[in-house]
């Protein structure tokens, strides 16, 4: 396997390695220090892209021979066995350093899909899904262009990939984004809006043979691997699938949990309170709180509120024992302190 690399210089190899120290350094720091993935990729993107330009500029004036990166572009042809295999993967961290709105283009995508998407999985799932969306789409490119000498290269198929999980995953989360308007969108209208401009972009291109030097066929390869894949990978995850809370960008994390405990919370205003209930009259130290809790405990922490009032002024019913307040994703319940099967208030 003949390689350009072995052709390198002192010139070359500092600049080679500086483009591998730009992907791997954002990457690496987020995975130490737990960071957002989806952001340090889009860093690495960036960086890269610099570090092209750099090299570019290098030509021009001398200091190089030539393009640093022809063993790690995707050429369709010259794909055999496993000797350039790695190119599925390697080619989505190079882009074209004449057209900047490529690569800007996908680190928008990565930035504002990729990060709340990894809200959802969490980071691991994260880079599963996005390594998957990025094979997917180089190997789509490769099946439908075998016989082709043109390279290929950009992070356009695993960007498209970010679409079709999270359309999978959770269809109706809003998350803000320049879709007609700069607002938030459901993530329903964003997906099936790029995923129907590619369908038809492919077919102008492939049904209409009309000259294209974008890659729609990648975009569509890493758009469905991930969206029939993420049910796999989200499996056993932080949030089930099509959960419906809003999304993780509509508020902080905790936000989130409070509507997710909003969905499941019972209905007090068809319960009874545990002394009615047994046929007791409610202890005069108590009506006011009861009162107010019942009328206005539609949200997790009013509810929270009234019970920790109503536990630090009233007794269990049936053993005069004090009463706590237990958090459970149906939302707060009274308990006796001493015996829970005393009271448990709402069940």
């Amino acid at each position: 396997m003949a390689t350009v690399m072995s052709l390198f210089g002192t010139s070359e190899w500092l600049l080679f390695g500086l483009w591998v120290f730009a992907i791997v350094w954002p990457i690496t720091y987020a995975l130490r220090h737990r960071t957002s993935l989806a952001l340090s990729i889009t860093v690495g993107l960036l960086l890269a892209y610099l570090v092209q330009v750099l090299c570019q500029f290098g030509i021009v004036n001398g200091w190089i021979e030539g393009w640093l990166w022809w063993d790690y572009v995707l050429i369709p042809n010259r794909i055999s066995g496993v000797a350039w295999f790695h190119t599925f993967f390697s080619a989505g961290f190079l882009h074209s350093q004449f057209d900047a709105t490529h690569v800007l283009g996908n680190i928008l995508v990565i930035a504002l899909i990729g990060v709340p998407l990894e809200q959802r999985l969490g980071t691991r799932r994260f880079a599963l899904i996005y390594a998957i969306g990025l094979f997917g789409g180089s190997f789509a490119w490769f099946l439908f262009n075998s016989s082709s000498p043109t390279p290929s290269l950009g992070a356009s198929g695993a960007a498209f990939g970010l679409f079709g999980a999270y359309l999978a995953g959770w269809p109706k989360d809003e998350i803000p984004f320049p879709l007609i308007l700069i607002r938030k969108w459901p993530v329903l209208y964003i997906a099936l809006f790029y995923f129907g401009m590619e369908v038809f972009r492919a077919y102008q291109t492939l049904g209409l043979r009309q000259a294209s030097d974008v890659a729609h066929m990648a975009h569509l390869g890493g758009f469905l691997a991930t969206y029939f894949l993420l049910p796999l990978i989200a499996k056993n995850g932080p949030y089930p699938l099509g959960i419906e809370d809003g999304g993780p960008t509509s508020s902080s994390g905790e936000r989130s949990r409070l509507n997710q405990i909003r969905s499941a919370m019972v209905d007090m205003s068809s319960t009874v309170d545990p002394w009615t209930a047994r046929g007791l009259p409610i202890p005069r130290s108590i009506r006011d709180t009861l009162r107010s809790l019942l009328a206005s405990a539609d949200e997790p922490e009013t509810r929270l509120a009234w019970m920790e009032h109503l536990a630090d002024t009233a007794e269990c019913p049936d053993c005069q024992s004090p009463l706590g307040v237990i958090e459970r994703a149906s939302g707060p319940q009274l308990q006796c302190s001493i015996e829970p099967e005393h009271l448990n208030w709402p069940e």
